[in-house]
């Protein structure tokens, strides 16, 4: 029998939802005194998704939106999840994983754009002249679960049970159980260099078979291929949870481009119950495990963006804490009963004493949450670095002209 006094665990967003035919990636910067319409929108997020998804029933349309370290005090009062903090910029002798503006994520999914578009232009709508657009991609499935490069995407992801351990925040965080926290990366590749290597050496890179999506036997795999520093047996060296058990990721990749721009690339999304899991895997390819071995996959394929956000549960976004300066609410305690729809009324909740507002920290220093930091030192790119085979100034990136 249910014991009616235990509290039902939060319900997460949809982070778990399987892969989709099209998605939409959008980071946005929250304008001064926009935060009231973002505090909005985001309770509605749920209906919002019913109303555009009962439009194509068979569609999956799914949203899941991230808020980011720096706008975080500036929407909710009282704590923050204790492992949100900035993206870090990681730096390796050769390649860097740089940090770029977001103070919201939205990752929206579908078997059609049609879905992903619309859902996608109901949030702009409500966040008009709020916000301001940093980034939006718009990706789509390849064949064979591909991406760009030829290669399966995904391989190493947990699934199940397995899957929820290693993506919901849990007893932990108790203020933030069934949150998420995902890092966002843009990478451009230089397809006519990878073109240029023969599949063996490609293979090489990648680590695994590109026809059979095997991985290649561990003698043959070299030391700097993606997959042995980003194997789930490799990448979470170090990074291991309550009783010694390891942390895992879950990627959720997905190819873009523009043929007539020379554009090709992949839209990463890594879900982790910790974000160092996922900066552990990141300083492996950067900084190298040991550093300088660094990815060889970076030789071809450059990390254009970076943020880091926490998606909460649905029902913290169904009815999140005060505005900053208001009294801090206790968390909701959930009756054992069926699952409500997000959009219902909120459980009773218990008044709690006060306690002042988390403060955004003037300087972060890179701090992997349970495994041990990066070597190296992160240092802001110059006035031209090497990203991936590409090269960078600024912000700009620049694909090497035809010869």
């Amino acid at each position: 029998m249910t014991n009616p006094q235990q509290p039902v665990a939060p319900v997460p967003q949809p982070v778990l939802s399987p892969p989709t035919g099209t998605a939409i990636f959008l980071v946005v910067r929250v304008n001064p005194g926009g935060e009231r319409a973002v505090r909005g929108l985001l309770p509605d997020l749920a209906g919002l998704q019913r109303a555009v998804g009962a439009r194509v029933p068979a569609g999956a349309l799914t949203c899941v939106a991230g808020v980011g370290s720096a706008s975080w005090d500036r929407l909710f009062s009282g704590p923050r999840p204790a492992g949100l903090h900035p993206f870090p910029e990681l730096a390796g002798s050769k390649y860097i994983a740089i940090a770029t503006p977001g103070d919201l994520f939205f990752h929206i999914k579908a078997m059609s754009m049609n879905l992903c578009f619309e859902m996608t232009a109901q949030i702009m709508d409500r966040l008009s002249g709020a916000v301001t657009v940093e980034d939006e991609v718009h990706g789509f499935r390849y064949f064979e679960e591909r991406d760009l490069l030829g290669f399966v995407g995904g391989t190493e992801n947990p699934g199940g049970r397995a899957a929820a351990a290693a993506v919901l925040v849990g007893h932990e965080d108790p203020r933030f159980t069934g949150g998420s926290y995902v890092i966002a990366q843009k990478y451009l590749h230089d397809m006519r260099a990878w073109n240029a290597l023969p599949v063996e050496e490609q293979e090489k890179v990648l680590g695994r078979k590109k026809l059979s999506n095997i991985a290649l036997p561990a003698g043959a795999r070299a030391a700097n291929s993606h997959g042995a520093l980003t194997g789930s047996h490799v990448a979470l060296t170090g990074a291991a949870g309550p009783g010694r058990a390891q942390r895992q990721i879950l990627r959720d990749k997905m190819p873009f481009g523009s043929a007539g721009r020379g554009e090709f690339g992949t839209y990463f999304t890594g879900y982790a119950a910790s974000p160092g899991v996922i900066e552990r895997t990141l300083a492996n390819m950067f900084i190298g495990n040991p550093a300088g071995n660094y990815d060889r996959i970076l030789d071809f394929s450059a990390a254009v963006t970076g943020c880091m956000f926490f998606a909460p549960s649905a029902d913290f976004l169904r009815d999140p804490p005060g505005p900053p300066g208001l009294p801090v609410r206790a968390p909701a305690v959930r009756a054992p009963a069926a699952r409500e729809p997000a959009a219902q009324e909120p459980a009773a909740q218990e008044p709690a004493a006060q306690e002042p507002a988390a403060q955004e920290p003037t300087a972060w220093e890179p701090e992997l949450a349970d495994v041990s930091a990066p070597p190296g030192i992160p240092r802001p790119p110059g006035p031209a670095e090497h990203v991936g085979g590409l090269t960078r100034s600024g912000p700009a990136v620049t694909i090497p002209p035809r010869v």
